[in-house]
């Protein structure tokens, strides 16, 4: 089993943490999520994972609501939409996150 993790940087205090585990050339797990440093920590915004056995992304508010959805894909699919989406978006959602 391989197993990668990795940081991208989009904009002062907005990155991107990505992990996946790829068995026999297929992904078997991962998580992508966008972070924004908050008063010295980085705090989640929006993360697609498989911690609970199915791709499903969560949506973080600052008042620690969490919203659960499922994402109907395969893991490998849903890998790449996960990083395309966040790629796409990230304004958006550190927007929404901040509150504007």
């Amino acid at each position: 089993m391989s197993e990668r993790e990795y940081v991208l940087p989009l904009d002062m205090g907005v990155q991107v943490r990505c992990a996946h585990r790829i068995e026999k050339g297929r992904v078997v797990g991962f998580m992508v999520q966008l972070e924004v440093k908050e008063a010295s920590r980085w705090e989640h915004v929006i993360r697609y994972d498989t911690a609970h056995g199915f791709a499903h992304c969560d949506r973080y508010r600052k008042d620690g609501a969490v919203i659960k959805t499922e994402v109907h894909l395969q893991f490998n699919e849903a890998r790449t939409f996960a990083e395309a989406d966040i790629r796409k978006r990230w304004r958006m959602y550190v927007k929404a996150y901040r509150g504007g």
